[in-house]
């Protein structure tokens, strides 16, 4: 687990004082969005016009900080830890007998992603294509990243699909890397989904239409 992924206690701070992080990939957007905010606000002084631009650049640097934004999760204590933020969009069955269970990110979603167990990333692929809505039926022709993870109960997929604004995942992790339960594993910008395939003979614990976290619901039952 990266020094990033440690749950530890947040360190002690004066009150009011707000404490975001920061998803790794985030900085291509929050830097020129700030820099903007600056560079208008200074033009004002010259202009005075360009202050409700500043103002208007300020209010989408912030909504991009609320997008970005990265909390602490502690992970789930038994079975499969929810791979992402969002509502459960489908429940299926797959021919070769697992299931299929899909997540929804909207914008306003956590959008990064974490491993639904502990074990080793045997294989990463990245698959290029459209950016459909990720809640279209033809959002399965999307990019995506395709995440082949070895656990102690075999082999288990996650798909991060991209959505209709997206343009980039950004995985964090490199084949034959260990990760554990919960650990960060990527970042999708923007609207999107994230699917994991519960190995045969494992049951969803979940129902479609349910709000899930990532990393802290659990995904199978007993």
């Amino acid at each position: 687990m990266t020094e990033h992924d440690r749950q530890t206690p947040a360190p002690a701070r004066a009150p009011g004082l707000l404490r975001v992080r920061m998803a790794r990939g985030s900085a291509p957007w929050l830097l020129p969005a700030f820099a903007l905010v600056l560079v208008l606000a200074a033009a004002s002084a010259a202009v005075p016009a360009l202050l409700f631009a500043a103002v208007a650049a300020g209010a989408l640097a912030l909504a991009l900080v609320w997008f970005f934004r990265d909390p602490d999760r502690v992970a789930a204590g038994a079975g499969f830890a929810c791979a992402a933020d969002g509502v459960v969009q489908s429940i299926d069955d797959q021919s070769d007998g697992r299931t299929r269970v899909a997540v929804f990110m909207n914008p306003l979603n956590v959008h990064v992603n974490r491993a639904p167990l502990e074990g080793a990333v045997t294989r990463i692929e990245h698959r290029p294509g459209g950016f459909r809505p990720a809640f279209d039926k033809d959002s399965e022709r999307n990019e995506r990243v395709i995440w082949t993870f070895q656990t102690e109960i075999g082999e288990v997929t996650v798909v991060q699909i991209a959505g209709a604004m997206v343009r980039r995942i950004v995985p964090y992790l490199t084949e034959g890397k260990q990760v554990e339960k919960g650990q960060r594993i990527g970042l999708i910008r923007f609207g999107s989904r994230v699917d994991v395939y519960l190995p045969a003979g494992v049951a969803p614990a979940v129902e479609v239409g349910q709000k899930v976290r990532a990393g802290e619901t659990r995904l199978d039952r007993d």
